[in-house]
């Protein structure tokens, strides 16, 4: 007896997948962008096409390609293919996919690719486990992440693996994607009656910032929304309506946050007001904490315009009680007003470059010395009768010009130079 009798009769056992799902290719002929990594005869197109064995793991933004590549690999080489997401799993997971995969070779003679995305959410245990069964060829692992490997994957994973970087996708490539699925009568809306004019296509283009995932849900999104209304044509409104606002490729905990810091500091350093604003902009749209962002103008004041400028300091440190006085929105005025002004500022490294060689010579090279006898404290009884400190001090004011020629460094250090700048 059926305990739901009214659903036997459904054609399918799972609900349609998604426009972004249906449209994901399979072969490298219908994909799109990553043309400097999959173009003929380079070594990433190599592996997806052989069956080398030779693990890889792809690192790159949401929405770039790295999932589908995996999947072409798997069904080029003809490999059972096995998709994992280390958010939600563990040992356990990769032991069964271990177990299958021997079975099958013993069986079928077939390799198995193991897909873990999101492979730096793995821990060192974890990622430890995947390690042997790398090693010995039981299983060929293809890692996706968003974050640097470098940074998340374990230096041994790392050895096995070829790591390739895949690039946002330009417009051009998004573009194509999105014709792509308006045109395809099987698996896109090729067949729908709904029409798009080429200033909505560009607007949804423009707004996916090079996630292809992004660009085919607001197109799903959008046309859902005409297709419910009746109506027969999709509006700069409609899509207006559903992006709310443009995503943001930023994320304020990952590697993008020092990215994009050091992308703000070195515009700064190298006096493009434009360039500085802009990753200023970036950071706030994204997210991120004014705070950090203060700290980084803070210290390019110091480090970069110095005393070529002294009052590039004091308005960072302006712009930094803003923040505490103010917060954001309203504080981004003032970030901008001092970002502006230490882009545009003289530039000395003066003060960096001194205090860095002299802690060198003291931390590195053995140049720590005493006080020389001359220049010892004085402030206190018998320091100049019974030691003889201070003795030989000349004091500058009892001098024309306040000035007086005497040692200041210890011996050893005799004529030293630090400061070049005259500031």
């Amino acid at each position: 007896m059926e305990l739901f009798p009214e659903y036997t009769s459904l054609p399918n056992s799972s609900p349609p997948q998604p426009l972004a799902a249906r449209m994901r290719p399979d072969s490298l002929e219908k994909y799109f962008g990553q043309e400097h990594l999959i173009g003929k005869g380079l070594p990433l197109r190599e592996l997806v096409e052989t069956e080398s064995g030779l693990s890889f793991i792809l690192w790159g933004p949401p929405g770039s390609g790295k999932t589908t590549l995996a999947r072409i690999a798997a069904k080029l080489t003809e490999s059972v293919f096995h998709e994992i997401s280390a958010v939600n799993a563990g040992v356990a997971d990769i032991r069964k996919v271990v177990q299958s995969a021997t079975q099958i070779w013993k069986t079928k003679g077939s390799k198995t690719i193991l897909f873990l995305d999101e492979i730096h959410r793995f821990n060192k245990a974890q990622q430890d486990a995947v390690l042997p069964f790398v090693e010995n060829g039981t299983i060929r692992l293809i890692g996706s992440t968003t974050e640097n490997p470098s940074f998340e994957v374990i230096p041994a994973l790392r050895s096995r693996c070829q790591i390739f970087r895949l690039e946002t996708l330009d417009r051009g490539s998004i573009r194509n994607i999105v014709l792509s699925a308006l045109n395809d009568k099987e698996n896109g809306l090729g067949d729908s009656t709904i029409s798009l004019q080429e200033d909505v296509r560009e607007l949804i283009v423009s707004h996916a910032n090079g996630d292809a995932r992004c660009a085919l849900n607001v197109l799903e999104a959008v046309h859902d929304v005409v297709f419910s209304k009746k109506e027969s044509e999709v509006s700069l409104e409609h899509v207006e309506g559903i992006i709310q606002r443009a995503s943001t490729l930023y994320d304020k905990k990952g590697t993008e946050h020092y990215d994009h810091a050091s992308a703000f500091q070195k515009s700064l350093r190298g006096s493009d007001p434009d360039a500085a604003i802009y990753w200023l902009a970036k950071m706030i749209a994204g997210g991120e904490d004014p705070r950090f962002i203060v700290r980084r103008l803070l210290v390019t004041a110091a480090e970069d315009v110095g005393n070529a400028d002294p009052q590039a300091l004091l308005l960072s440190l302006a712009a930094a009680e803003s923040i505490d006085r103010l917060g954001l929105p309203e504080a981004r005025i003032h970030l901008a007003q001092a970002v502006i002004y230490v882009a545009k500022a003289p530039k000395s490294n003066a003060a960096i470059c001194a205090i860095d060689a002299a802690l060198d010579d003291i931390q590195n090279k053995g140049r720590s010395y005493p006080v020389p006898d001359h220049l010892k404290d004085t402030h206190y009884q018998d320091a100049k009768a019974d030691y003889g400190y201070g003795v030989d001090y000349k004091y500058p004011h009892d001098y024309p010009g306040n000035i007086v020629q005497q040692d200041y460094l210890p011996k050893a250090l005799k004529n030293r130079k630090y400061v070049d700048d005259p500031k």
